[in-house]
C-alpha cells in the first residue's frame, strides 16, 4: 500500500478494520486497510458502504518474500540480491 489511505490517497498512519471489529470483523490482512487519521475517525465503526467512504484497494495477505518484508520492515542489503526490483520497491 505504500503507506497510502485506501480511501483518499492521503498518507496513511492507522489501519482500518474494512467490516469493523465492532461488527464482528476479523483483524486479518483481507480485512484490514492502510489509512489516514481522518478516514479511519470518520469512517468509525462502520463499513465502507455504510459510510460512504469507497474503499479504492483490495485488501490481501501479503506472501512469500512480501510477507518476510512486512513483517522485518526493511530490506538487508545482504538480501538485495535475492529479490525482485518490485519487492525491493514494496518494502
Amino acid at each position: 500500500d505504500n503507506h497510502t489511505c485506501g480511501y483518499c490517497g492521503r498518507t496513511a498512519t492507522t489501519v482500518d478494520h474494512v467490516i469493523p471489529r465492532a461488527q464482528g470483523g476479523p483483524h486479518t490482512w483481507k480485512n484490514v486497510a492502510a489509512a489516514c487519521r481522518p478516514c479511519n475517525g470518520r469512517k468509525r465503526d462502520r463499513t465502507p458502504e455504510e459510510a460512504g467512504m469507497p474503499l479504492h484497494i483490495k485488501p490481501y495477505a501479503p506472501e512469500g518474500t512480501g510477507a518476510l518484508l512486512v513483517l522485518v520492515g526493511q530490506v538487508d542489503a545482504n538480501w538485495r540480491e535475492w529479490l525482485s526490483e518490485r519487492e525491493l520497491t514494496s518494502a
